[in-house]
Protein backbone atom coordinates (compact mmCIF):
# COMPACT_ATOMS: atom_id res chain seq x y z
CA UNK A 1 0.00 0.00 0.00
CA UNK A 2 1.65 3.52 -0.78
CA UNK A 3 2.55 5.72 1.83
CA UNK A 4 -0.59 7.90 0.93
CA UNK A 5 -4.00 5.91 0.12
CA UNK A 6 -6.01 6.67 -2.77
CA UNK A 7 -8.82 8.18 -1.50
CA UNK A 8 -11.78 8.89 -3.88
CA UNK A 9 -15.66 10.89 -2.70
CA UNK A 10 -18.65 10.32 -4.13
CA UNK A 11 -22.00 12.70 -3.45
CA UNK A 12 -25.66 12.00 -3.04
CA UNK A 13 -28.37 14.41 -1.90
CA UNK A 14 -30.39 13.50 1.20
CA UNK A 15 -33.87 14.27 0.03
CA UNK A 16 -37.40 12.98 0.03
CA UNK A 17 -36.22 11.14 -2.78
CA UNK A 18 -33.36 9.63 -1.07
CA UNK A 19 -33.21 5.81 -1.95
CA UNK A 20 -29.58 4.46 -0.43
CA UNK A 21 -26.90 3.20 -2.75
CA UNK A 22 -26.05 -0.99 -2.47
CA UNK A 23 -23.08 -0.15 -0.64
CA UNK A 24 -24.22 2.28 1.96
CA UNK A 25 -23.45 1.15 5.64
CA UNK A 26 -27.49 0.19 6.71
CA UNK A 27 -26.95 1.51 10.06
CA UNK A 28 -26.35 4.68 8.84
CA UNK A 29 -28.79 7.69 10.58
CA UNK A 30 -29.80 8.76 6.67
CA UNK A 31 -30.34 5.28 5.24
CA UNK A 32 -32.04 3.66 8.30
CA UNK A 33 -34.69 6.37 7.73
CA UNK A 34 -35.21 5.68 3.83
CA UNK A 35 -36.29 2.19 4.51
CA UNK A 36 -40.10 0.33 4.52
CA UNK A 37 -43.64 1.72 4.00
CA UNK A 38 -43.18 5.06 5.50
CA UNK A 39 -39.28 5.63 4.34
CA UNK A 40 -40.94 8.93 1.97
CA UNK A 41 -43.18 10.37 5.04
CA UNK A 42 -39.85 9.46 7.41
CA UNK A 43 -37.68 11.55 5.34
CA UNK A 44 -39.51 14.76 4.50
CA UNK A 45 -40.89 14.67 8.77
CA UNK A 46 -36.74 14.52 9.00
CA UNK A 47 -36.01 17.46 6.55
CA UNK A 48 -38.49 19.43 7.89
CA UNK A 49 -37.60 19.54 11.71
CA UNK A 50 -33.92 20.15 10.52
CA UNK A 51 -35.60 23.06 8.62
CA UNK A 52 -37.68 23.89 11.63
CA UNK A 53 -34.45 23.79 14.27
CA UNK A 54 -32.18 25.94 12.29
CA UNK A 55 -34.75 28.49 12.29
CA UNK A 56 -35.29 28.65 15.48
CA UNK A 57 -31.55 29.24 16.25
CA UNK A 58 -30.99 31.54 13.40
CA UNK A 59 -33.25 33.62 14.88
CA UNK A 60 -32.29 37.77 13.68
CA UNK A 61 -32.89 39.14 10.65
CA UNK A 62 -35.57 36.31 10.47
CA UNK A 63 -39.41 37.28 11.41
CA UNK A 64 -41.62 34.91 10.44
CA UNK A 65 -39.25 32.15 11.01
CA UNK A 66 -38.60 30.59 7.48
CA UNK A 67 -35.77 32.26 6.05
CA UNK A 68 -33.14 29.53 6.04
CA UNK A 69 -33.59 26.10 4.75
CA UNK A 70 -30.73 23.12 5.10
CA UNK A 71 -29.64 20.99 2.47
CA UNK A 72 -27.74 17.85 3.14
CA UNK A 73 -25.22 15.49 1.22
CA UNK A 74 -23.87 12.14 1.96
CA UNK A 75 -20.49 12.03 1.35
CA UNK A 76 -18.95 8.42 0.72
CA UNK A 77 -15.01 7.98 0.60
CA UNK A 78 -13.86 4.88 -0.58
CA UNK A 79 -9.87 3.69 -0.67
CA UNK A 80 -7.95 2.05 -2.63
CA UNK A 81 -5.51 -0.24 -1.12
CA UNK A 82 -2.97 -1.38 -3.46
CA UNK A 83 -4.41 -0.79 -6.70
CA UNK A 84 -5.69 2.60 -8.46
CA UNK A 85 -8.11 0.69 -9.73
CA UNK A 86 -11.58 1.57 -9.20
CA UNK A 87 -13.31 -1.78 -8.88
CA UNK A 88 -10.51 -2.45 -5.75
CA UNK A 89 -11.86 0.61 -4.19
CA UNK A 90 -13.08 -0.30 -0.26
CA UNK A 91 -16.04 1.93 1.12
CA UNK A 92 -14.14 3.83 4.09
CA UNK A 93 -16.51 6.42 6.22
CA UNK A 94 -19.92 8.47 5.47
CA UNK A 95 -19.95 11.43 6.48
CA UNK A 96 -22.59 14.69 5.76
CA UNK A 97 -21.89 18.23 4.29
CA UNK A 98 -24.08 21.02 5.09
CA UNK A 99 -25.64 23.37 2.58
CA UNK A 100 -27.59 26.52 4.08
CA UNK A 101 -29.80 28.13 1.43
CA UNK A 102 -30.88 31.71 2.03
CA UNK A 103 -34.56 32.41 0.63
CA UNK A 104 -34.52 36.14 1.25
CA UNK A 105 -30.51 36.68 -0.51
CA UNK A 106 -31.09 33.22 -3.08
CA UNK A 107 -27.61 32.56 -1.43
CA UNK A 108 -26.21 29.15 -1.41
CA UNK A 109 -23.60 29.03 1.78
CA UNK A 110 -21.34 26.56 2.48
CA UNK A 111 -22.09 24.72 5.89
CA UNK A 112 -19.86 21.89 7.84
CA UNK A 113 -19.09 18.38 6.58
CA UNK A 114 -18.62 15.71 9.06
CA UNK A 115 -22.11 15.74 11.38
CA UNK A 116 -22.92 12.30 11.02
CA UNK A 117 -19.98 9.81 11.11
CA UNK A 118 -20.11 6.39 9.89
CA UNK A 119 -17.37 3.70 9.15
CA UNK A 120 -16.60 -0.23 8.82
CA UNK A 121 -14.15 -0.46 10.16
CA UNK A 122 -15.32 1.63 13.54
CA UNK A 123 -18.35 -1.16 13.11
CA UNK A 124 -15.42 -3.28 13.49
CA UNK A 125 -13.76 -2.27 16.28
CA UNK A 126 -16.68 -1.59 18.71
CA UNK A 127 -18.93 -4.35 17.47
CA UNK A 128 -16.72 -7.13 16.66
CA UNK A 129 -12.96 -6.57 18.20
CA UNK A 130 -14.10 -5.40 21.67
CA UNK A 131 -17.31 -7.57 22.09
CA UNK A 132 -14.86 -10.21 21.21
CA UNK A 133 -11.86 -8.85 23.48
CA UNK A 134 -14.55 -8.76 26.70
CA UNK A 135 -16.45 -11.71 26.23
CA UNK A 136 -15.16 -13.94 29.05
CA UNK A 137 -13.71 -11.29 31.13
CA UNK A 138 -14.19 -10.54 34.27
CA UNK A 139 -13.81 -6.65 33.95
CA UNK A 140 -13.63 -3.99 30.83
CA UNK A 141 -10.93 -3.10 28.93
CA UNK A 142 -9.94 -2.41 25.57
CA UNK A 143 -7.39 -4.30 23.32
CA UNK A 144 -3.93 -2.92 22.62
CA UNK A 145 -4.18 -0.52 20.05
CA UNK A 146 -7.51 -0.43 19.89
CA UNK A 147 -8.59 2.38 17.11
CA UNK A 148 -4.77 3.15 16.23
CA UNK A 149 -5.43 2.05 12.59
CA UNK A 150 -8.78 3.66 12.24
CA UNK A 151 -7.35 6.83 13.43
CA UNK A 152 -4.79 6.88 11.02
CA UNK A 153 -7.11 5.87 8.30
CA UNK A 154 -9.47 8.86 9.03
CA UNK A 155 -6.35 11.24 9.59
CA UNK A 156 -4.87 9.95 6.01
CA UNK A 157 -8.06 10.92 4.26
CA UNK A 158 -8.40 14.48 5.92
CA UNK A 159 -5.03 15.60 5.19
CA UNK A 160 -5.22 14.13 1.70
CA UNK A 161 -5.27 16.22 -1.52
CA UNK A 162 -8.86 14.52 -2.49
CA UNK A 163 -10.50 16.21 1.02
CA UNK A 164 -8.20 19.43 0.28
CA UNK A 165 -9.83 19.44 -3.53
CA UNK A 166 -13.64 19.45 -1.92
CA UNK A 167 -13.34 20.95 1.43
CA UNK A 168 -12.55 24.22 2.82
CA UNK A 169 -12.25 23.38 6.67
CA UNK A 170 -11.80 20.33 8.69
CA UNK A 171 -14.90 18.05 9.82
CA UNK A 172 -16.88 18.45 12.82
CA UNK A 173 -18.59 15.59 13.91
CA UNK A 174 -21.92 16.00 15.84
CA UNK A 175 -22.86 13.12 18.42
CA UNK A 176 -24.69 11.91 21.61
CA UNK A 177 -23.22 12.22 24.85
CA UNK A 178 -21.94 9.13 26.85
CA UNK A 179 -24.59 7.57 29.22
CA UNK A 180 -21.96 6.24 31.45
CA UNK A 181 -20.71 9.35 32.21
CA UNK A 182 -21.74 12.41 34.41
CA UNK A 183 -21.57 16.13 32.70
CA UNK A 184 -21.53 19.27 34.85
CA UNK A 185 -23.06 22.60 33.31
CA UNK A 186 -20.25 25.17 33.52
CA UNK A 187 -20.83 29.21 33.01
CA UNK A 188 -19.82 28.71 29.46
CA UNK A 189 -21.98 29.79 27.30
CA UNK A 190 -22.00 30.75 23.27
CA UNK A 191 -24.22 32.46 21.61
CA UNK A 192 -25.06 29.75 18.81
CA UNK A 193 -23.68 26.87 21.09
CA UNK A 194 -25.72 27.71 24.29
CA UNK A 195 -24.10 26.77 27.40
CA UNK A 196 -20.81 24.42 27.52
CA UNK A 197 -20.90 21.26 29.86
CA UNK A 198 -17.62 18.95 31.32
CA UNK A 199 -16.92 15.85 32.51
CA UNK A 200 -14.46 14.13 34.80
CA UNK A 201 -12.96 11.74 32.40
CA UNK A 202 -13.65 10.92 28.67
CA UNK A 203 -15.65 8.08 27.72
CA UNK A 204 -14.24 5.67 25.01
CA UNK A 205 -15.98 7.04 22.27
CA UNK A 206 -13.82 10.05 23.07
CA UNK A 207 -10.96 8.31 23.75
CA UNK A 208 -11.75 6.91 19.79
CA UNK A 209 -12.18 9.84 18.26
CA UNK A 210 -9.09 11.69 20.00
CA UNK A 211 -6.41 8.91 18.57
CA UNK A 212 -8.72 10.48 14.38
CA UNK A 213 -7.20 13.87 15.68
CA UNK A 214 -10.43 15.28 17.14
CA UNK A 215 -10.69 17.29 20.27
CA UNK A 216 -14.27 17.29 22.08
CA UNK A 217 -16.31 20.01 23.85
CA UNK A 218 -19.98 19.51 24.95
CA UNK A 219 -22.54 21.81 24.26
CA UNK A 220 -26.08 21.83 24.99
CA UNK A 221 -27.72 24.78 22.52
CA UNK A 222 -31.10 26.75 23.31
CA UNK A 223 -34.35 24.72 24.00
CA UNK A 224 -32.42 21.27 23.97
CA UNK A 225 -32.68 18.80 26.09
CA UNK A 226 -29.24 17.63 26.61
CA UNK A 227 -25.64 18.16 25.27
CA UNK A 228 -24.05 17.44 22.29
CA UNK A 229 -20.80 16.15 21.63
CA UNK A 230 -18.46 18.23 19.06
CA UNK A 231 -16.00 16.09 17.99
CA UNK A 232 -13.20 19.22 16.07
CA UNK A 233 -9.77 19.42 14.86
CA UNK A 234 -9.14 23.27 15.33
CA UNK A 235 -11.28 25.59 17.19
CA UNK A 236 -14.58 25.14 17.44
CA UNK A 237 -15.75 28.52 18.73
CA UNK A 238 -13.57 30.40 16.21
CA UNK A 239 -12.70 28.67 12.94
CA UNK A 240 -16.43 28.38 12.06
CA UNK A 241 -19.52 30.63 11.57
CA UNK A 242 -22.40 30.74 13.69
CA UNK A 243 -24.93 29.77 10.46
CA UNK A 244 -22.18 27.04 9.77
CA UNK A 245 -22.51 25.94 13.67
CA UNK A 246 -26.27 25.90 13.37
CA UNK A 247 -26.31 23.68 10.45
CA UNK A 248 -24.64 21.37 12.17
CA UNK A 249 -26.43 21.58 15.31
CA UNK A 250 -29.95 21.43 13.52
CA UNK A 251 -29.05 18.45 11.52
CA UNK A 252 -28.07 16.58 14.26
CA UNK A 253 -30.00 17.14 16.95
CA UNK A 254 -32.80 16.04 14.74
CA UNK A 255 -31.23 12.55 14.48
CA UNK A 256 -30.85 12.71 17.92
CA UNK A 257 -34.28 13.03 18.34
CA UNK A 258 -35.65 10.17 16.25
CA UNK A 259 -32.41 7.63 17.61
CA UNK A 260 -32.48 8.77 21.05
CA UNK A 261 -35.63 10.22 22.50
CA UNK A 262 -34.93 9.31 25.93
CA UNK A 263 -32.05 11.99 25.80
CA UNK A 264 -32.79 14.52 23.04
CA UNK A 265 -36.61 14.51 23.05
CA UNK A 266 -36.88 14.21 27.05
CA UNK A 267 -39.63 16.28 28.43
CA UNK A 268 -37.50 18.17 30.75
CA UNK A 269 -33.90 19.55 30.23
CA UNK A 270 -30.66 18.52 31.60
CA UNK A 271 -29.71 19.95 34.78
CA UNK A 272 -26.39 21.18 36.42
CA UNK A 273 -25.27 17.75 37.02
CA UNK A 274 -26.26 15.56 34.41
CA UNK A 275 -25.62 11.47 33.20
CA UNK A 276 -28.11 10.70 30.17
CA UNK A 277 -29.38 7.49 30.29
CA UNK A 278 -31.69 5.72 27.44
CA UNK A 279 -33.67 3.98 30.22
CA UNK A 280 -35.29 7.54 31.26
CA UNK A 281 -39.08 7.07 30.62
CA UNK A 282 -40.04 10.89 30.61
CA UNK A 283 -39.89 11.32 26.76
CA UNK A 284 -42.04 12.06 23.75
CA UNK A 285 -42.05 9.99 20.30
CA UNK A 286 -41.41 11.79 17.01
CA UNK A 287 -43.68 11.08 14.56
CA UNK A 288 -40.47 9.15 12.74
CA UNK A 289 -40.50 5.24 12.02
CA UNK A 290 -37.59 3.84 13.33
CA UNK A 291 -36.16 0.12 15.02
CA UNK A 292 -33.30 0.75 17.39
CA UNK A 293 -32.76 -3.01 17.55
CA UNK A 294 -32.51 -3.99 14.08
CA UNK A 295 -29.88 -1.03 13.94
CA UNK A 296 -27.73 -2.42 16.64
CA UNK A 297 -28.09 -6.20 15.03
CA UNK A 298 -27.09 -4.79 12.36
CA UNK A 299 -23.78 -2.67 13.65
CA UNK A 300 -22.86 -6.45 14.22
CA UNK A 301 -23.04 -7.55 10.99
CA UNK A 302 -21.18 -4.76 9.20
CA UNK A 303 -18.48 -4.66 11.59
CA UNK A 304 -18.42 -8.91 10.58
CA UNK A 305 -18.38 -7.59 7.04
CA UNK A 306 -15.23 -4.94 7.82
CA UNK A 307 -13.19 -8.39 9.14
CA UNK A 308 -14.00 -10.40 6.15
CA UNK A 309 -13.26 -8.31 3.15
CA UNK A 310 -11.06 -5.75 4.75
CA UNK A 311 -9.33 -6.63 7.67
CA UNK A 312 -8.35 -10.04 7.10
CA UNK A 313 -7.13 -9.87 3.69
CA UNK A 314 -5.07 -6.73 3.99
CA UNK A 315 -4.13 -7.46 7.33
CA UNK A 316 -0.52 -6.97 6.59
CA UNK A 317 -0.57 -4.38 4.16
CA UNK A 318 -2.54 -2.44 6.95
CA UNK A 319 0.06 -3.37 9.86
CA UNK A 320 2.83 -1.75 7.47
CA UNK A 321 1.46 1.12 6.00
CA UNK A 322 -0.27 1.77 9.62
CA UNK A 323 3.44 1.52 11.46
CA UNK A 324 5.04 3.81 8.87
CA UNK A 325 2.07 6.31 8.58
CA UNK A 326 3.37 9.47 10.13
CA UNK A 327 0.21 12.52 10.13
Amino acid sequence: MNKEPNFSIKSISFDENYRPAENTRITTNFANLARGESRQENLRNTLRMIDNRFNTLAHWDNPKGDRYSVELEIISVEMNIGSERSDHALPLIEILKTTIVDRETNERIEGIIGNNFSSYVRDYDFSVLLLGHNKDRAGFSTPDNFGDLHGKLFKSFVNSSTYKEHFNKPPVICLSVSSSKTYHRTENRHPVLGVEYQQDEYSLTDEYFNKMGLKVRYFMPANSAAPLAFYFAGDLLGDYTNLELISTISTMDTFQKIYRPEIYNANSAAGKSYQPSLKHEDYSLTRIVYDREERSRLAIEQGQFAEEHFIKPYHAILEQWSAHYAA
